[in-house]
Parts: structure tokens; C-alpha cells; sequence
């Protein structure tokens, strides 16, 4: 019991930062919630649209996810809500399952969240290989980024694709339906959202700096929605494709309930946990680099898990952190979890009262906004640096990039962790091995080569490092076997298993098996196991005192 108790602990990090919380420190945390709600907002509705949601659902799921992990979290300054990385995934559950089968999905991923929070298991997920983050996430940008011409264009596509080379027929076959407005506009609107951050820094103007604190996506949003508004340009917008957005958050929604349904979303169900965990606690960590803190990886994970069971039932989809909001949160000068919940505040607020203008903001824009965000997300530099990487990270890499474009996420993921995991076993079993020792070495063996065998045994004896006991058993010495240890940090039950078996091959040909510098997890396996009582009349503390007893 006394060990469980940790294991159920739930205490978010707001608790912490409230101690000695004052008026100058709120002050701080409103104005970046403030600033974080404006970034917010276009992505927010973005990336619902990208996901074959309606733009409240992103909406939704910034205010009630973003309050949630904010408050619940086990970081200071980390923003929740949706992101591009669940784009790919939300659509391709919504196309094929329908918008009831993502509620489930996106409950039963938080539940799976929460539970690997309350079982300690935040700290695992960053053993996942860079390579295959890098693999995955570059090839969402690239689906992303796909997923956004039809828009981009104005292409008339009544119902675009989920799959890559799908999208691309569906793009290629109506190419002759390009609005050269729509086209114009999202052209225009890429040009303000790239430049403005990088150019208006340059202009040598008393109001450059102050402007340049503006996001290049509200400025361009903001532009291109009064500019159709007003000139009755032929571009669709949130109003023609959706109707607008209400004012209001929707109401309490229970989806039919089946265990067929449960049991055809488990992979997508396992894909949103563990994409939703890796992204937030990747997030949390360049949040704990920018402020020189350290998050709860479990605490953080209990928060997502809640956010995620919750939000869907009110009309949201998935959420996680977001590295872009949560950099622009501490830029700003948060201080503490409340700045994440101003920003779900003021978004609820601007929802409530500038719904009806919503409906005028052209998709166009919305796509021009996710082409940079899917640029921003790729680590495009890792593909030119593959040169300088090893064979099996660059197969790794290139590999889940073109699983994730061309299949699927879970498929991508599922294979680079498993090569990663072969890697990983051949790399280990490589480093283990056995040296021979020699009169040079143990002057007590001078004449006794030809009848007594010293091995020193480096790495981890497991499963994939059998080999160097085997082939000590095929060669076994006339007289005595000598293993040392001393060098040995791991021993698996298969290398068990292969010393038992190498135990009982000198046994069988009268060959004396002594084994020195046995000690920590090597010593502990070998006693549940059985063997250290079989082998006790034969264990010596070093190899000196082994050779001398080998040769007596």
C-alpha cells in the first residue's frame, strides 16, 4: 500500500503556482491570455475545418480542453487545445466511422491518457525515437498541407479524400474548377502571414515593434474577411459552407454506444492517447527549457486525460499542447496556469459576442494559415542532415515519413517503433561481448592455456547476446571455464536460460564452470532463477582468485 499511494496522486501544478500569487503576477498572466486567445482563434476554427469538423468544434475544444489542461495540468505555462498533428487522424475517423465514433474515440483516448498519468508511464513516452517523431510529424505537415489546396485553390470538391493518393486524384480531376479569387486571396493572405513577423521587425518605425506583437494570422484574417465582405468577392466562407457559428456552447451529448463500435475504433482509440501524449509532454519540454522549470509528465498526462473525456461530449475534438500557443503564452510573460485559462476565457467571450462575424471569414484564408502552420511543423533540415545519421535512423526516418503520407499514422508509427526496437537490440547486442584473458594478463595461467579458458564479459547478457555463451559452449575447455561478470550491467531470463544451459554443457563433460565479479541485477536474476545456488560452489569474488582456483 505504502507504494501505491504515489501512484494515485493528482495535484496540479496551478496549486503550486498560486502560492504567493499577487495582483502584478495576474496582470502578466492576463495579458498573455489575452495574446494567446487571439493566436488561438483562426487556428482553433483551422484546424476543425481541416479535420472535417465544423469551425466551432475547434472553437470548443480551445475553451473547454484549453480551461481543463490549464487547471489540471502539470505544467506552468503549457496551452492545450486542437493541433495540426490530430488533423490527419480526426479525418480519416470521421470519414470512415462518422463524427459519433470520434466522440468515443476521443473519451476512450482520454481515459487511456489518464491512465497512463495515474501508472507513472509520462516518463516512457519520451523513449519513443526522434526519428520516428521526426518521421510522423513531417509527414502530417505534408498531409496538412495537402489536405489544404482544395481551399487554397477554391476547387468545387464535394468531398475530398482521406487518403494521399486519393487526394491527389480528387485534386487532379477538378483542377478546371480553380477560383482565381479564392486563389488570389489565400495567395495574399500566406504573403501577410509569412512576412509580417518577418519583415515588419526590419521596417524602422516607432509603431514596427509594437505591431509586429500582433499574430501575422489575425492581421491577415482580419484583412481578407472585411475585403470579401465588402467587394462581394465569389469566395466560400464559414457562413456559405457551415453557416456560421453559434453563440454559445452547445449542449451535453451521449453518441449510441456499442462494443462493436468500441472494439473497430481500438487502433484509432490508441493512435490519439499516444499521439496526444507524446505532442503535449514534447510541448511541456520546450516550455520547461524557455521559463528553467521541470513539468509532471504524469500529472500533465491525468490533465489531458480529462480534457479529452470531457470535451468531446460538448461538440469538441481531440486536444493536446500546442507548441505554438505555448510559446506565444510564454513570450508574453505567463507566470503561472491562469494565462492558460484567460485564453479559454476570452475565447469563450469573443465566441459569445462576435459570433455572427465569424461567418464572413473566407476558407481560402483559413487554408492560406494552415499551409504556414504545416511548414512551421515540419523539421524539413532533418532530410538534409540524413547524410550525417547512421543507416538504420535515416530507413527509420524516411520510412514513417512515407508510411504516414501514403498509409496510414498508426501504420507509420507501429513500424518505426519496431525498427527502432530492432535497431535498438542489434546496437545492444553488438556492444556486449566476451574478451579472452590470457598468462599476459593473469600471470597464473602461464601453462595452462591449452586446459583452462578466462572470459570477461562486457555489456548486457540477453537475448540477443546468447551467441557469445553459445559458442563458449561448443569450445569448452579440458579443465575449467572461468566467466567474469564484473562487466556484465544486465541479464535477461533468456541469458539466464543460456548460462543453465552452459552450466549443464561443462557438467556434462567434467569441465569446472567458475564465475566471478557477479553482483547487482546479474546476481539477483540468477538467484529467483535458481542458478546462484547451483553455481555458489564455484563463485569467487574477482577473476584473480577464479584463474587461481581454476588452475589448483
Amino acid at each position: 500500500m505504502a507504494r501505491a499511494a504515489p501512484m494515485l496522486s493528482f495535484r496540479p501544478r496551478l496549486l503550486d503556482a498560486l502560492r504567493g500569487y499577487d495582483r502584478a503576477r495576474f496582470v502578466q498572466d492576463f495579458g498573455a491570455g489575452l495574446t494567446v486567445a487571439v493566436v488561438a482563434l483562426p487556428l482553433a476554427m483551422a484546424f476543425a475545418i481541416a479535420s472535417g469538423l465544423p469551425p466551432e468544434a475547434g472553437l470548443f475544444t480551445a475553451i473547454i480542453a484549453g480551461f481543463l489542461i490549464s487547471a489540471l495540468g502539470g505544467s506552468r505555462v503549457q496551452i492545450g487545445g486542437p493541433a495540426g498533428a490530430f488533423i490527419v487522424i480526426v479525418y480519416g475517423i470521421v470519414q470512415q466511422y462518422g463524427v459519433a465514433n470520434l466522440i468515443l474515440a476521443t473519451a476512450l483516448s482520454g481515459v487511456l491518457l489518464f491512465l497512463m498519468g495515474v501508472l507513472q508511464l509520462g516518463t516512457l513516452v519520451r523513449f519513443i525515437p526522434v526519428a520516428v517523431v521526426i518521421g510522423f510529424t513531417n509527414g502530417i505537415a505534408v498531409l496538412i498541407a495537402l489536405s489544404q489546396v482544395k481551399d487554397f485553390l477554391g476547387l468545387s470538391i464535394v468531398k475530398m479524400p482521406g487518403d494521399f493518393f486519393g487526394m491527389l486524384g480528387a485534386l487532379y480531376q477538378h483542377l478546371s474548377t480553380l477560383n482565381p479569387w479564392a486563389t488570389g486571396v489565400a495567395a495574399v493572405s500566406l504573403a501577410v502571414v509569412v512576412g509580417w513577423q518577418r519583415w515588419l521587425p526590419a521596417w524602422r518605425h516607432p509603431w514596427a515593434s509594437a505591431l509586429a506583437r500582433v499574430p501575422g494570422s489575425i492581421v491577415a484574417l482580419v484583412l481578407a474577411t472585411a475585403v470579401v465582405a465588402l467587394s462581394g468577392m465569389p469566395v466560400e466562407t464559414i457562413g456559405s459552407r457551415f453557416g456560421g457559428i453559434p453563440a454559445g456552447l452547445p449542449a451535453f451529448t451521449l453518441p449510441d454506444f456499442s462494443w462493436e463500435s468500441a472494439r473497430h475504433l481500438l487502433m484509432p482509440t490508441i493512435t490519439l492517447a499516444l499521439l496526444g501524449a507524446i505532442e503535449s509532454l514534447l510541448c511541456a519540454r520546450v516550455a520547461d527549457g524557455m521559463v528553467n522549470d521541470r513539468h509532471d509528465p504524469n500529472q500533465e498526462l491525468m490533465a489531458q486525460g480529462v480534457a479529452n473525456f470531457v470535451t468531446p461530449f460538448f461538440g469538441g475534438m481531440p486536444a493536446t499542447g500546442t507548441i505554438a500557443r505555448t510559446v506565444t503564452n510564454v513570450k508574453s510573460g505567463a507566470t503561472s496556469p491562469v494565462a492558460g485559462m484567460v485564453h479559454a476565457l476570452a475565447l469563450l467571450l469573443v465566441m459569445l459576442v462576435a459570433a455572427p462575424l465569424a461567418g464572413s471569414i473566407p476558407l481560402a484564408t483559413l487554408a492560406a494559415i494552415l499551409m504556414f502552420v504545416a511548414w512551421n511543423m515540419g523539421e524539413w533540415r532533418e532530410f538534409a542532415r540524413l547524410k550525417t545519421y547512421r543507416l538504420p535512423y535515416r530507413v527509420t526516418l524516411v520510412s514513417v515519413f512515407l508510411l504516414t503520407v501514403v498509409f496510414d499514422l498508426t501504420v507509420a508509427v507501429e513500424f518505426g517503433i519496431f525498427a527502432a526496437c530492432l535497431t535498438f537490440i542489434y546496437r545492444i547486442s553488438s556492444l556486449s561481448r566476451a574478451e579472452p584473458i590470457g598468462s599476459d594478463d593473469l600471470p597464473v595461467l602461464a601453462g595452462h592455456d591449452a586446459r583452462v579458458q578466462v572470459w570477461r564479459l562486457y555489456g548486457a547478457l540477453f537475448f540477443g547476446a546468447t551467441k557469445l555463451l553459445e559458442a563458449m559452449e561448443d569450445h569448452l575447455p579440458a579443465q575449467a571455464l572461468v566467466l567474469d561478470l564484473k562487466n556484465v550491467i544486465y541479464v535477461d531470463s533468456t541469458g539466464a536460460e543460456a548460462l543453465e544451459n552452459l552450466a549443464h554443457a561443462c557438467a556434462t563433460h567434467g569441465v569446472r564452470l567458475i564465475v566471478s565479479g557477479l553482483m547487482g541485477q546479474p546476481l539477483d536474476i540468477l538467484r529467483r532463477t535458481g542458478l546462484y545456488e547451483q553455481l555458489q560452489p564455484e563463485l569467487q569474488p574477482d577473476v584473480a582468485r577464479a584463474a587461481a582456483a581454476a588452475v589448483a
